[in-house]
């Protein structure tokens, strides 16, 4: 287990082959990936010089047709309203599950593809819009299945942020084929790697087999995990801020 109580070190920059990678599997309409949010920016802000990271979009519902969990036997927008208010009342995450009974997202792939689309200018600009589309459903029930209420997300977030996020750039990428493209080789990586459940994290170093821990998890299980793939770095977290 890495202590956080060491004092800082004096570690070398470290050299690509010794980063730590991440790969993180999601969705903009998992609610565990919500709940894990604050543990993950930890554990990247702790680990700053030390990990590489990409996301990978799920595409979790494709429509309500072709949906089925059978872990929680959901196959309706109804019953994920109880799974929505478990994870918020397990996990302490204010998550408010009326948008399903209210004004249900039909599907997660038009959010995935906006994500894409927000990548495609910078990869700062992808994850903090991702954190603005699950912050909009899961506390504001914003329905971000719909075209107009993603752009609504994406402008709010380019007036705040117009280093990050051109929003007329975005509003033309959204609606082009390459976006679509990103999205479809994220499903194929989800698929090659046999991921089921969000979240999920493959955490390693390159060229070498490393963790896989899926759905939510507390920071200290994350800690383990990087101490596992990178033992070097066991009781030194302290120096990583």
């Amino acid at each position: 287990m890495l202590n956080q109580a060491e004092q800082k070190n004096n570690f070398l920059p470290v050299k690509e082959a010794d980063r730590i990678v991440i790969e993180y599997y999601t969705d903009p309409l998992c609610c565990w990936s919500w709940a894990l949010e604050p543990h993950w920016q930890k554990l990247l802000h702790e680990f700053k010089d030390y990990i590489t990271y990409s996301y990978f979009m799920g595409g979790l519902i494709p429509n309500w047709q072709n949906y089925q969990d059978p872990m929680n036997s959901i196959n309706r927008p109804g019953q994920l309203g109880p799974l929505w208010m478990e994870a918020g009342q397990v996990t302490q995450t204010i998550i408010d599950p009326a948008i399903w009974a209210e004004d249900p997202p039909t599907s997660s792939y038009p959010a995935c593809i906006a994500v894409k689309s927000a990548e495609m200018q910078s990869k700062a600009a992808g994850e903090k819009y991702l954190y603005k589309l699950r912050e909009a459903v899961m506390t504001n029930k914003q329905n971000i299945a719909k075209p107009e209420v993603l752009a609504a997300i994406a402008r709010n977030f380019s007036e705040i942020n117009p280093d990050l996020l051109n929003y007329n750039q975005f509003l033309e990428d959204i609606s082009g084929e390459k976006s679509l493209q990103l999205f479809r080789n994220d499903l194929q990586n989800v698929r090659y790697n046999r991921i089921g459940r969000f979240p999920t994290l493959t955490i390693h170093k390159p060229g070498q087999t490393g963790v896989i821990l899926t759905g939510y998890r507390p920071y200290e299980v994350l800690l383990q995990a990087i101490s596992v793939v990178a033992p070097e770095l066991a009781g030194n977290t302290s120096a990583l801020n």
